[in-house]
């Protein structure tokens, strides 16, 4: 079994035959934010190393995918340069009771992400899902009480994503987009935009978990919730 871990010494490295440690320091917080950015960063190394021995990418596909790799952190950055804006949106839409997170191919983990962190740190009742399946039941609970947060960055899923924002404005859905900068086509389908930067696809949940993780903390901020010690939640499971 192989783990990925932040952990030194942990339960789960001692039960584990191989081992993969993200050195990514103290996690205060009970939910994991950065742990969960981290793992991710550690699986796509992985990934590209598993490529290179077996022989699945050339030389060149490789390192144009490692050189964009390379840009995450200061992507990165440039997003929490705009915290002050998500904290603004997030705080109209902490009255909301209940939401919707949804993101194809690659940014559907992403989506579970989103739901995640804003339930376990607010309370609030949220639901990850594919947005190919929306139509096979969430969007029979779209009204203008339910906010749902798109995931549409550029990719080859985009037109997809801009018909599945269509259908929920059409049935008075409040929509949170999540988009790459320079998108005005989104603008023209809801006000509520965080822009992440220009990336390639592949590597977007690296750049899409920050405003989702920051919505959650901000909406929770608002509502007065213990953001570093939510309620009934543990940083590990001791017991089935």
């Amino acid at each position: 079994m192989l783990s990925v871990c932040n952990v030194l010494g942990s339960t789960l490295t001692r039960e584990s035959e191989g081992i993969i440690y993200t050195h990514a320091g103290p996690e205060i917080g009970v939910a994991s934010t950065k742990a969960y950015t981290a793992q991710l960063i550690a699986l796509y190394l992985f990934a590209f190393y598993l490529a290179r021995i077996k022989n699945t990418l050339s030389d060149e596909k490789l390192k144009k995918y490692l050189d964009e790799f390379r840009r995450v952190p200061k992507l990165q950055e440039e997003i929490l340069k705009h915290q002050k804006d998500i904290g603004k949106l997030s705080r109209r839409h902490s009255h909301f009771g209940c939401f919707l997170f949804l993101g194809r191919n690659i940014n559907y983990p992403s989506a579970l992400e989103g739901a995640l962190k804003l339930k376990e740190i607010s309370y609030i009742p949220a639901e990850g899902y594919a947005a190919g399946e929306m139509k096979h039941g969430p969007i029979a609970l779209i009204d203008e009480y339910r906010a749902v947060v798109c995931i549409a960055p550029e990719s080859k899923v985009y037109e997809k994503m801009v018909s599945n924002i269509q259908e929920i404005r059409s049935r008075e859905g409040q929509i949170i987009a999540i988009a790459t900068e320079g998108d005005q086509n989104i603008k023209e389908l809801t006000d509520e935009v965080i822009y992440i930067p220009k990336i390639d696809e592949f590597f977007s949940p690296l750049l899409v978990a920050l405003p989702l993780q920051l919505l959650a903390y901000h909406i929770s901020v608002k509502r007065g919730a213990d953001v570093d010690q939510p309620r009934n939640l543990a940083k590990s499971v001791t017991v089935e």
